[in-house]
């Protein structure tokens, strides 16, 4: 099987009108389409990140906390790239998140950094 890049990536959130406003208003991530589904009582609200890639985000009544702390198996975090690393953190500072110390990839050379959506999901912004 050879795949052509990843086509969308799912979130869960524990309040839909609190986690829209943070991946569309601050973000800035584009509404694809936004549903409810009556019979599941839940909202899958589709973004764009970027021409390739889009992000679903669902709403579920009562969904058990994001094991984080110590980590667990599975899906660690999510990283978006940026192109100047000090002005994103800047702005996400300015819209009232906790951004972490600006690290470096001794791989890489490239400037990275860690914050939290409202559930607490691990995000990352990365320099390109």
């Amino acid at each position: 099987m050879k795949t052509s890049g990843i086509h969308h990536i799912a979130i869960i959130c524990s309040d839909y009108e609190r986690s829209k406003d943070f991946y569309v208003d601050v973000l800035g991530f584009e509404i694809i389409h936004e549903t409810f589904r009556a019979e599941r009582n839940s909202y899958k609200l589709d973004l764009r990140v970027n021409d390739n890639t889009q992000i679903e985000l669902f709403s579920f009544p009562h969904p058990p906390q994001r094991v984080s702390n110590p980590e667990a198996c599975g899906l660690r975090h999510l990283a978006f790239a940026v192109e100047n690393i000090d002005d994103a953190v800047s702005y996400l500072k300015s819209h009232g998140l906790a951004v972490e110390n600006i690290r470096v990839d001794e791989i890489t050379g490239r400037k990275f950094t860690f914050f939290q959506d409202p559930d607490k999901l691990p995000l990352e912004i990365y320099e390109s």
